[in-house]
């Protein structure tokens, strides 16, 4: 049994990898959690972050802190003071640096020098997958970041035999203006007209600006689902054939390890993490080119591997596995 550690978790959204390494940490330790989505724009809501952040370092035994923005910057500096151990998560906006969408905290020299010095004064560094490990070492020289790659619910995304797969084609995102390129939604929905029997569903909460744009240039097979439960979402994977992720980046890839759980076949660029998640389960399009992902869409459909998915993401990305790691490195970091 382990003894009752006290967690001080910094996120900045409520993310479900995020929601997920608290609902772990909760099982194990004591754990608070600074309010997400909170607005730093106006000097009342600063001082509040940072009282709050300030009330939770002086709780606890550790900060748990996801991606290193304006929370993490006051957490380290705030644990630095009070000699309190602090265990970084990185892997996404922070240390990419894609120009060709204008993506990534390297872009700003200011943001990354704030970012740089979160980074080198948290005691530990975790990297989501090996490809943000390689831009810490590439874009901030720093080397010496631990890997424990995400988790998924491998018992709550499952096959459902009583569903049959079809032909059709799905991906999963919030559809916002950042991320039409980004996870490469605007991508997926010009592919659509190059296979118009076959049905294209892009699930994911969009705003109307978004959504007029995409409905403008989509053809007659796109569907857009909006906001969905993750009841509905389990079952979208478990009757589409294949999940598309062609994205310009990606810190790890979790929806389309969900799917894979589903044996949905997934297509993706070669960016980022999506190798290493994909593996050799799916097929590999470049970015930005409508014409080559829908060959490989169908492919995709007239192949098997959808099983082959599955036992790949179940033997390198349950959650049990990170939470074994997780629960190692907190006990290591607080023996130092």
């Amino acid at each position: 049994m382990i003894k009752k550690t006290k967690i001080f978790v910094v996120a900045s959204y409520n993310a479900t990898y995020i929601l997920r390494d608290i609902e772990m940490l909760r099982k194990y330790y004591y754990v608070k959690v600074i309010g997400c989505n909170d607005n730093h724009k106006n000097v009342i809501n600063i001082l509040y972050t940072i009282i709050e952040v300030i009330k939770g370092v002086c709780w606890s035994d550790l900060s748990y802190i996801w991606f290193a923005d304006f929370r993490a910057f006051v957490t380290v500096l705030f644990a630095k003071i009070l000699r309190k151990k602090t265990i970084l998560v990185v892997g996404g906006y922070e240390v990419a640096h894609v120009t060709e969408i204008s993506y990534g905290g390297t872009l700003n020299a200011f943001l990354k020098k704030k970012i740089s010095w979160i980074i080198h004064h948290a005691d530990v560094v975790l990297s989501v997958s090996n490809a943000s490990r390689k831009e810490l070492k590439n874009n901030y020289d720093f080397h010496s970041s631990k890997l424990i790659y995400n988790g998924v619910e491998t018992e709550k995304f499952n096959v459902d035999p009583k569903i049959g797969k079809e032909d059709i084609v799905i991906t999963v995102g919030n559809v916002t203006k950042s991320n039409l390129l980004r996870k490469g939604i605007e991508i997926f929905v010009k592919t659509a007209s190059y296979l118009p029997k076959i049905p294209f569903y892009v699930i994911g909460r969009y705003n109307e600006e978004t959504y007029n744009y995409l409905n403008e240039i989509a053809s007659g097979n796109v569907i857009f689902t909006g906001f969905i439960s993750e009841k509905e979402l389990i079952k979208f994977y478990q009757k589409a054939k294949v999940y598309v992720q062609v994205s310009a980046h990606e810190g790890f890839g979790i929806s389309p390890a969900e799917a894979m759980l589903c044996e949905c076949i997934p297509v993706t660029t070669n960016r980022g993490a999506l190798p290493e998640v994909v593996g050799k389960t799916g097929f590999y399009v470049p970015f930005n080119d409508p014409e080559e992902t829908a060959k490989a869409i169908r492919k995709a459909i007239e192949s098997d591997k959808g099983s082959e998915a599955r036992n790949y993401i179940l033997e390198n990305f349950s959650m049990k596995k990170r939470e074994e790691a997780i629960k190692n490195i907190i006990q290591d970091t607080l023996c130092k």
